[in-house]
């Protein structure tokens, strides 16, 4: 399945431009990543956009591994039910050809059961929990930048084994939600989102071309800028869920293969395990209002670390 994903992802080359000039081998998407200037390494939090609207800062429990200090420690539902994956070039005029579902069909409907997905991406001191409890090896740039900021550096089997401890940790732990570690009993897992699931927890099911509607509003997002800001800054009410920083910030693995549309879940099933190009979403802080919608895909080899990338957890069965 391995060298499948690979020919499958190879097939979309031709297609698509650089995403990741930083990234020379191995790494592709379809877009430019001009912008860019500077890595996480020299990350600060920048002022907030002018008129930003910005939230209350969010809390997290250190006796529970500094998972939000919410209902379900910030996981959130989302109930099960079709969704519009994709760009319609009618409609969304910045989308690119890579969004395109087929040749004759713009989008595709995807049914995707129940699930939970985290609020905020991953902070630094959620993922310094994990590193001290385990003496995970990591790079050392990974936990310099502030703990309430996303962590990035961050490669794919990083963030896998980070989900694999966290479900432990959830179904062991005293402090776990009596819903959440029912669910894990039940046989759920915490994982990377897949493809489908990650654009539906960002975009809802009306198609919004970003996290809050159709209209870019620069006052929701970290984009353009110079580096990670804490998670949960600006506020996004309007946003189909309540989710946080969905646009920009960081770029958020997935557990799901690059390959051309249509998507097919069973290639995240199968091909887990395997070496494959990885699909990444949502943009980072060096990106134009462009690549931080919500139909934009990235790809990258699973072994990359950029200040750019980061990710978000889910549960769900599969």
């Amino acid at each position: 399945m391995g060298s499948q994903a690979l020919s499958k992802g190879n097939l979309g080359v031709a297609l698509l431009t650089v995403l990741l000039p930083l990234i020379a081998v191995w790494t592709y998407t379809q877009m430019s990543r001009s912008g860019l200037a500077a890595e996480a390494a020299q990350a600060v939090s920048p002022p907030a956009a002018s008129g930003a609207i910005v939230s209350e800062p969010p809390q997290f429990r250190p006796e529970a591994w500094f998972l939000p200090d919410e209902d379900l420690h910030g996981f959130v539902e989302i109930l099960a039910g079709p969704f519009l994956m994709g760009s319609d070039p009618s409609v969304d005029t910045l989308a690119f050809d890579s969004e395109r579902w087929a040749s004759g069909q713009v989008q595709g409907a995807v049914y995707l059961p129940t699930f939970y997905i985290g609020r905020y991406e991953v902070t630094v001191s959620q993922f310094r929990a994990f590193v001290e409890a385990t003496g995970f090896r990591v790079d050392d740039q990974m936990l310099d930048l502030p703990p309430n900021h996303p962590v990035a550096f961050v490669s794919w089997p990083d963030a896998l084994a980070y989900s694999r401890w966290l479900e432990a940790m959830l179904r062991e732990g005293p402090e776990t939600s009596p819903q959440l570690r029912q669910l894990l009993v039940d046989g759920w897992r915490v994982s990377l989102p897949s493809e489908a699931e990650w654009e539906k927890a960002a975009r809802g099911t009306d198609g919004r071309i970003f996290p809050w509607g159709d209209e870019f509003t620069p006052e929701r997002a970290n984009y353009a800028g110079s580096g990670t800001i804490p998670v949960g800054r600006f506020d996004c009410s309007e946003c189909s869920f309540g989710l946080s920083d969905m646009s920009g910030n960081v770029w958020e693995w997935t557990r799901s293969p690059y390959q051309p549309y249509p998507y097919d879940e069973t290639d995240d099933r199968e091909s887990l395990e395997t070496d494959a190009l990885w699909v990444m979403r949502g943009g980072g802080f060096g990106d134009t209002e462009q690549n931080i919608r919500s139909a934009v895909r990235g790809g990258a080899d699973p072994g990359v670390r950029r200040g750019f990338i980061g990710f978000r957890v889910v549960i769900s069965r599969f």
